[in-house]
């Protein structure tokens, strides 16, 4: 581990520590129940592991705490029928990693993208994977929402012009199926819009739409 990297986590530990209590490792591993080396060395990192625990119930996440939301994500990752297991693999390491750093997110007005916590999740973990889908799609895992929001609202679209779906498609090409399925596994938990998932459907090109909790939503 490099200096910068040791000073990355340091940094994040000072960041808005949470008051709940962390679940156990015994706890982790029941709910998120980690097939590989990497899940299970995640959750040995103290850095991700407050992550996991901070939250509380808002609107589109009830359930509050993320290691739950994660535990969503997961669940709608099994639903899905027909994906190689390398594609699973995949998308349950998105699911683990994509929204662990909001604790340290800094959100200001004009918003700072660079400090935006999928920001910060992409580069915890590229110290553990060069994949670059994985990490393109844990990077830019909110923009297909913000895209969606950007066609809706002028001054969304006006203050955040690099957030439309005419900049997310060629930055998600070269994985555009692998980013749709974990936008929609994302999107199908807690109390979410589901307008944007039917959006982007209809309008990216390069994926075939697959159902994943149609039966429930």
């Amino acid at each position: 581990m490099t200096a910068q990297t040791d000073l990355f986590y340091t940094q994040l530990l000072e960041r808005k520590p949470t008051s709940l209590n962390e679940p156990s490792t015994a706890q982790l591993h029941a709910l998120l129940r980690p097939e590989t080396e990497l899940e299970r060395h995640l959750l040995t990192v103290s850095a991700f592991r407050r992550g996991l625990a901070w939250g509380e119930p808002r609107f589109g996440h009830p359930e509050g705490r993320v290691f739950l939301h994660v535990r969503e994500v997961l669940e709608n990752i099994e639903c899905i029928e027909g994906i190689s297991k390398s594609m699973r693999q995949q998308l349950r390491l998105i699911a683990f990693v994509h929204d662990t750093f909001k604790y340290a997110e800094v959100r200001t007005r004009p918003r700072n993208w660079e400090l935006h916590h999928s920001v910060l999740a992409r580069r915890f973990l590229e110290q553990y994977t060069n994949d670059l889908a994985v990490l393109d799609v844990v990077e830019t895992h909110d923009d297909a929402y913000y895209a969606w929001l950007a066609q809706k609202s002028e001054a969304f679209r006006r203050e955040n012009p690099h957030k439309t779906l005419e900049h997310l498609q060629p930055r998600v090409a070269h994985c555009s199926q692998l980013y749709y399925l974990f936008f929609k596994c994302d999107t199908q938990t807690g109390d979410k819009l589901q307008a944007p998932v039917r959006w982007f459907e209809q309008n990216m090109p390069g994926i075939s739409p697959l159902p994943v909790r149609e039966g429930i939503w």
